[in-house]
């Protein structure tokens, strides 16, 4: 990785200019609610932004449906229990994102216990095919499912479950997990994404990428090849910590700063992912809480991040994953239209990002690719509540601290109430089967080790 490809804060405002805005395909728009969670204003129709697809002309929405957390018929997202999804409200909200402008609609076949992709079929499938685009992965991560066989069974069976003839947006999933070896198995060595790209020239793909997690030489490999395979997209983790932080975050992650940038030397559009970095850039320490309300009192939270991940104009569309209405009101609300960060503003997150790595919380997205649990624990909750108690200012620092009984006490009590006993980070036994599903790589038994142990000196510290 060398420093010179990164982006230097006034070349990338530089490019924001109407030159660079128009190149993107960035609709003109003066300044929204921005209210990324709680405004009660009404939600405005006619007024998305959208961005242009250099290689195909698609004018794609820059607010994209991520189908990963569809509502359960209990209310929870479909990655939690075993509940089936509420097609019902699945088809309300697709319903009502289209007609508030959202024409992108992310999904895989490993997203929602494996049904996500046919709940996605359904809902929109009762509207008109050139009303939408359709992303969906080739999700390979076993490597039982590495075989070409195996490989191609799973693409053709998204076009069954999707119900259409050919898929807008296909990508390798998660490449740069397991490094080399497994872009080799998963792809290369197989021929599948030769496959892939002989479907392109017959039409059934209509735009060909890959998403990233992971080992950065694949990324650069891939990207090194793009005279050859001409990707249409590249989807990446952009988020205001995760510009500069994300090494500093996770050794085996790569800023986003550099992946943008080198995206943006080949005039590759990328598509974001985690824009709030699995909630936590909407659930952030009180003092950061203070420090955005004081600089704009009516944006939520969470509106800063989206923003953010919408104003670099090589981003094509911006993914949230949406389990309730308001959720997808609210976003909506933030792009129609887009009031993109200006010089000052992008400085002020930059300084925010900065403050925010005082807090050393684990790196977990919530995203439950290391569920279930052979053992049953409840790996996102334990880790969560570790992030949540050290973000509010509840772990205790010091056993000579004033405010440690206080702190010990909050921390104890939340956790039994957050994770039961039975599911605690006790029960690790260090097998490892979570880890390797991790887009983070977090080393989890070593976390929840870390964790029990943790736990244990403020048990025997109430004695």
């Amino acid at each position: 990785m060398k420093s010179d490809n990164n982006i230097s804060r006034r070349s990338f405002f530089k490019t924001m200019g109407a030159a660079g805005l128009a190149a993107a395909g960035l609709s003109a728009c003066g300044r929204g609610s921005g209210d990324g969670h709680s405004s009660p204003e009404a939600v405005p129709q006619g007024q998305m932004t959208y961005r242009t697809n250099p290689t195909t002309g698609d004018r794609v929405s820059i607010l994209g449906f991520g189908m990963m957390r569809l509502p359960s018929v209990g209310g929870r997202s479909a990655r939690e229990g075993n509940e089936e999804i509420d097609q019902e409200m699945v088809n309300t909200m697709v319903d009502y994102a289209l007609s508030h402008g959202v024409n992108y609609f992310d999904t895989s076949p490993a997203y929602c216990q494996g049904l996500s992709e046919r709940a996605t079929g359904i809902a929109l499938g009762r509207h008109p095919r050139n009303s939408y685009f359709i992303a969906t992965k080739l999700s390979n991560f076993s490597p039982s499912t590495w075989s070409r066989e195996a490989s191609l069974e799973m693409y053709h069976n998204s076009f069954k479950e999707l119900q259409v003839d050919y898929i807008d947006y296909m990508l390798l999933h998660a490449i740069g997990q397991g490094g080399m070896e497994a872009l080799h198995g998963r792809y290369l060595d197989n021929g599948v994404l030769e496959f892939l790209l002989e479907e392109r020239r017959a039409g059934r793909i209509r735009n060909l990428g890959f998403s990233y997690h992971g080992d950065i030489e694949v990324f650069d490999y891939l990207l090194s090849k793009h005279d050859y395979y001409k990707w249409d997209f590249v989807q990446i983790q952009l988020n205001y910590l995760d510009w500069r932080y994300a090494k500093a975050i996770n050794d085996r992650n790569t800023n986003a700063e550099y992946l943008y940038g080198e995206l943006s030397k080949r005039n590759i559009p990328a598509v974001i992912m985690e824009p709030l970095l699995g909630g936590r850039l909407s659930n952030v320490p009180d003092n950061i809480v203070v420090r955005l309300k004081e600089r704009e009192p009516e944006q939520s939270v969470a509106s800063w991040a989206f923003r953010f991940a919408g104003s670099f104009p090589g981003v094509l569309t911006v993914l949230s994953g949406m389990t309730r209405m308001e959720h997808l009101q609210d976003n909506i609300r933030t792009y129609s239209p887009l009031h993109s960060l200006d010089d000052s503003e992008f400085s002020f997150l930059q300084d925010t990002a900065t403050l925010m790595m005082q807090y050393d919380t684990i790196p977990c997205n919530d995203c439950k690719y290391c569920m279930p649990c052979p053992y049953g624990i409840d790996i996102p909750g334990v880790l969560l509540h570790y992030n949540k108690c050290l973000n509010e200012g509840n772990i205790p620092a010091s056993s000579q601290s004033e405010d440690y009984r206080k702190a010990r006490r909050a921390f104890l009590i939340g956790y039994d109430r957050s994770v039961p006993k039975l599911r605690q980070a006790n029960h690790c036994i260090g097998c490892n089967q979570c880890s390797p599903h991790c887009p983070q790589s977090i080393d989890i038994p070593k976390e929840l080790h870390r964790i029990d142990a943790f736990v244990e000196k403020l048990k025997r510290d109430t004695l």
